[in-house]
């Protein structure tokens, strides 16, 4: 996958939603909004609007609609035009003075064909014609309240994040997750006692549920999408039960055949189940700087992979817990500022040590280009030592200005420092550098048994304790490095005690967090797929 190609690939296709957007009050989904945070920034956005006020909203039941002097929309979304989607388009368009709609939805037709139920033979004579997006235009125009008004639905592939040269993400998919061996008895029990599963090895998409398989399809058409613009013919690997669905789903898409018959180029791609490392996921042993910052700093509202960088140390007021949300956050995400993507670059990519030297003389050298009065210091760069470089900023709306993607970064990393969460770190590299040492002498009981005193009731918790989400991640660390291993009575009596310990800890906690609720089954969402019909 080539930087160029895959960052091309985004932007391109944003300029393609870009140019549908001028003096156009705009619509976006979490997922798409995180795609063009990354890839293309707000301030492109804006550019392409053009008006004095841009009107930029998310789509959601509760949006507002469009008033009398704003009579054109741009809806765009992640998701396919069915359900729940189409009655919020639909409302809000009922309670606006739209007379001119773009919908442009990042499922392609061939996937709605899927989603409508068309057979796969009617589809293929369907090449080239659009009548599920025609449909739908012709009910923008019913809901606009004038058939003569103007409403276009598109397709354009917004599939990626793109965070780095190299590494791209997809929001829209941040809930699809690969089975696991519970999944198997839910799905047995819709099919008959001759066709049940033994194990996730024996499940294949036509074990899957109808809106699961939309899911996979809806990635599987993106991932073409995103190879016919890099011109390459695909050879699909799998890891895992699930990601064999995938790579299988990919390899028989109907378009992707068409296309692999002209592509030029040749590219590997390798699907794998990110359950088969759980370890790599929830242990501590990464030394990089930017795994810290995003475990540590609060989650950016609506995104998946951004964070809250607290910007009142740049303001005139005091840095006091009420006046934090009195300013609007920074973030990770740079994409219109070259100074600072060459920054983020080098942190994603080297250890922590390395990555705070290379944040300090970053604001060095912008500092001394903007003739600053830096006083510099040699040696282990503290928080301290970081923060008196960024306050040189605070009163010089100029460099401000010219250097404001860089002391985000700067920000978040002094916050990270700083934060107790980072202090905490270190405790839970040396427990499990404890725990591989005793995983492989002692048994399972023996090491269960070492977690028992660190699970304490809220009432007794210091700030050096675990807390009830921690303990938890030490668990599937515990289990996911031990593998195989043989039940005994031992082992029965230590999981029954840990057990109870938890049960208590759960009961003592005056909240739960929202996590907490999902495991114990405490959470009053309900989340169901609904799909529209109009009658």
């Amino acid at each position: 996958m080539s930087a160029p190609g895959v960052l091309s690939f985004t932007q391109q296709v944003w300029e393609q939603v870009l140019a549908k957007m001028k003096r156009a009050l705009v619509y976006l989904d979490a997922a798409c909004a995180e795609s063009l945070h990354w890839g293309c920034g707000s301030t492109r956005l804006l550019e392409a609007v053009g008006s004095p006020a841009c009107h930029l909203r998310e789509f959601e039941p509760d949006a507002a609609g469009g008033g009398a002097e704003q009579p054109k929309a741009v809806f765009v979304l992640s998701c396919l035009l069915k359900g729940r989607t189409v009655e919020t388009l639909r409302d809000i368009i009922r309670r606006s003075h739209f007379q001119y709609c773009v919908v442009v939805t990042a499922v392609s037709h061939a996937v709605h064909l899927t989603a409508n139920h068309v057979p796969a033979a009617a589809a293929a004579e369907l090449e080239g014609q659009q009548p599920v997006f025609e449909q739908l235009e012709e009910k923008l125009c019913e809901w606009m309240g004038n058939l003569n008004y103007t409403a276009e639905v598109l397709h354009a592939p917004l599939l990626l994040a793109p965070v780095a040269p190299y590494l791209a993400l997809t929001p829209s998919f941040a809930s699809l997750f690969p089975l696991l061996p519970q999944d198997v008895h839910l799905l047995n029990s819709a099919r008959p006692d001759k066709r049940r599963m033994g194990s996730l090895a024996e499940v294949d998409a036509t074990a899957l549920t109808p809106e699961l398989l939309l899911q996979i399809r809806c990635l599987v058409s993106g991932l073409s999408s995103l190879c016919e613009h890099l011109g390459v013919r695909e050879e699909c690997f799998a890891v895992g039960s699930f990601s064999r669905i995938i790579a299988s789903d990919l390899a028989n898409y109907a378009p992707a055949k068409n296309r692999r018959k002209t592509a030029s180029g040749r590219a590997s791609v390798v699907f794998v189940d990110r359950t088969l490392d759980l370890t790599g996921a929830v242990g501590h042993h990464g030394d990089n700087l930017v795994e810290k910052i995003i475990s540590v700093l609060p989650q950016l509202p609506g995104h998946t992979n951004d964070v809250m960088v607290n910007m009142v140390e740049l303001t005139a007021l005091q840095a006091k817990e009420e006046n934090h949300n009195m300013v609007a956050p920074g973030c990770l995400a740079q994409s219109n500022d070259t100074a600072a993507k060459a920054l983020w670059e080098a942190l994603l990519s080297t250890k922590h040590k390395e990555a705070v030297m290379e944040v300090r003389r970053h604001l060095v050298e912008a500092a001394s280009r903007e003739n600053l009065p830096i006083k510099m210091s040699m040696g282990r760069v503290t928080p301290g030592q970081l923060t008196s470089y960024i306050q040189l900023f605070k009163n010089n709306h100029k460099a401000l200005m010219n250097h404001c993607g860089l002391l985000q970064l700067g920000l978040a990393t002094v916050q990270t420092l700083k934060h107790p969460q980072t202090a905490k770190w270190d405790n839970f590299l040396a427990f499990e550098r404890l725990l591989l040492q005793s995983i492989g002498e002692s048994a399972m009981s023996i090491v269960l048994n070492q977690l028992l005193p660190m699970i304490k009731p809220s009432n007794q918790r210091t700030s050096d304790d675990y807390s009830p989400e921690e303990l938890l991640i030490l668990l599937i660390y515990i289990y996911s490095v031990t593998g195989e291993f043989t039940v005994d009575k031992d082992l029965g009596e230590a999981e029954e005690k840990l057990k109870k310990a938890l049960a208590h800890v759960f009961c003592e906690e005056s909240e739960l967090s929202p996590l907490l609720q999902k495991i114990t089954g405490r959470d009053d969402e309900v989340t169901t797929e609904h799909f529209w019909r109009e009658e």
